[in-house]
């Protein structure tokens, strides 16, 4: 495909020579006599580099710039003088133009010249054109579903995202709240500061203290050096505390503190950190009725309960169970480098009548697993666990349970080159656990 050059121009016949030259390097030229003109074919052509007469009819060439790039930003722009001036040639570039020639003097530099500021530009497209579809996969469009229950979550994460309140999601283990908290900051004002995600139940009560609020060399044993916590980390953007139910009472009033005023002491520290951040925090307990009966600081959960989201379990959404499937199958057909497999209807059917207790996350790992299974272009019932059958599809295979998870651990095993952790994880296993059916069943490893 031939690279688009505009020359914007009112000198007809030196434009008209111009293009002529630039056609026979195999350039595709369009001319416009007027700023005017040239605006409406950038507005609907595909130009990637504009030559344009710094004396127009209805515009300064050098203003011209700034107004091509506020349309297209990565246009390259090459003003073209028959009178040149130092100034003029100054503020073209500092208003984003490629070059600033002098008529006749320079017209040996064109060409050279049009092949480098076209170089930079088609970079220049393919940057944007990636930041876009990076931005595209950020936000709300990766909430996927159309059902009532997640649309209605959707529009008060929309409505909420653009201010600095304080939101509190609530769901099962497994519903996407760590997707819904980073989609909530990419729509906020703050998207280009920092998201940090914590889950607080991952943290006995002393490492939660150190990792969210930071500490002094010497407060304690292997304190070496002072240590930023995440909320500093996070100052400007937007931290998400996950499993917030699982914090201690007395981390329950610093981070009340927090939020009332942006200021906490570092563990061994006598002096305040201020910091500015917006907190998204996630919780499957019913945090009430943990603050009814002194589990939950009441304080605290009338702090964060101003304005909450309840995000539905997978059982209440079954109408989106396709969709996100379709979403994890892509997905891990290209982490394991296969062609993106058709789907058998009964595979979808079985899908829809699973409980799904552990939600989005379940069918996460499902999908994964299967997966990594396939051995044909196409996904089987045969394929999803045995739980998934009822003992329908195994009956007929004339299997008992153990032989299917012999079978099956085995797979696994294979596919994790022997990496046992991380057969455990895919089977969902406890290591201990894996060991003992390798053990139970004589799987030897090569």
């Amino acid at each position: 495909m031939k690279s688009n050059i505009l020359i914007i121009d009112d000198e007809v016949k030196l434009s008209a020579l111009l293009a002529r030259i630039l056609e026979m390097e195999g350039y595709h030229v369009l001319q416009a006599a007027n700023a005017k003109g040239g605006i409406r074919m950038i507005e609907q052509e595909d130009i990637r580099v504009v030559l344009s007469d710094v004396k127009l009819p209805d515009a300064n060439g050098v203003e011209l710039v700034k107004k091509i790039k506020q349309i297209k930003p990565y246009i390259e722009i090459i003003n073209l003088t028959a009178f040149g001036s130092i100034s003029d040639g100054v503020l073209a570039i500092k208003n984003g133009a490629f070059d600033y020639l002098t008529k006749g003097d320079d017209n040996e530099k064109i060409i050279p010249l049009v092949s480098k500021a076209l170089d930079k530009a088609n970079l220049q497209f393919r940057l944007n054109k990636l930041e876009q579809q990076i931005e595209e996969q950020r936000g709300f469009p990766i909430v996927l579903g159309q059902s009532p229950a997640i649309i209605e979550a959707v529009e008060l994460a929309k409505k909420v995202s653009k201010t600095d309140a304080t939101v509190l999601l609530l769901g099962e283990t497994g519903t996407g709240k760590e997707v819904f908290a980073e989609a909530i900051h990419q729509e906020s004002l703050r998207k280009d500061k920092p998201f940090v995600a914590v889950n607080c139940s991952a943290f006995s009560k002393e490492l939660l203290e150190s990792e969210l609020f930071g500490y002094k060399a010497g407060a304690f044993t292997g304190a070496l050096k002072d240590k930023k916590g995440l909320f500093e980390e996070a100052s400007g953007g937007t931290i998400f505390l996950d499993e917030l139910g699982e914090m201690s009472l007395d981390l329950q009033a610093k981070l009340l503190r927090v939020l009332e005023n942006g200021t906490f002491i570092k563990v061994g520290e006598t002096k305040m950190t201020k910091v500015d951040i917006r907190l998204i925090a996630a919780t499957n307990r019913d945090l009430q009725k943990e603050a009814e009966e002194s589990h939950f600081r009441l304080d605290l959960y009338y702090r964060l309960s101003g304005f909450s989201i309840v995000l539905p379990p997978l059982r209440e959404r079954t109408g989106d169970i396709e969709t996100l499937a379709h979403h994890f199958i892509k997905i891990y057909a290209g982490k394991v480098k296969k062609k993106v497999p058709e789907v058998d209807e009964r595979f979808f059917k079985l899908l829809n009548q699973h409980k799904w207790n552990g939600n989005i996350r379940e069918l996460k790992n499902v999908i994964e697993r299967v997966i990594i299974l396939m051995d044909e272009p196409i996904l089987t019932p045969k394929l999803l666990p045995y739980e998934f059958h009822n003992g329908g599809y195994y009956d007929l295979m004339a299997l008992d349970l153990d032989s299917v998870e012999k079978h099956h651990i085995n797979r696994i095993l294979k596919y994790a080159k022997g990496n046992k952790t991380e057969a455990a994880r895919i089977l969902g296993i406890g290591l201990a656990t894996l060991y003992r059916k390798i053990e139970e069943y004589h799987l030897l490893l090569n």
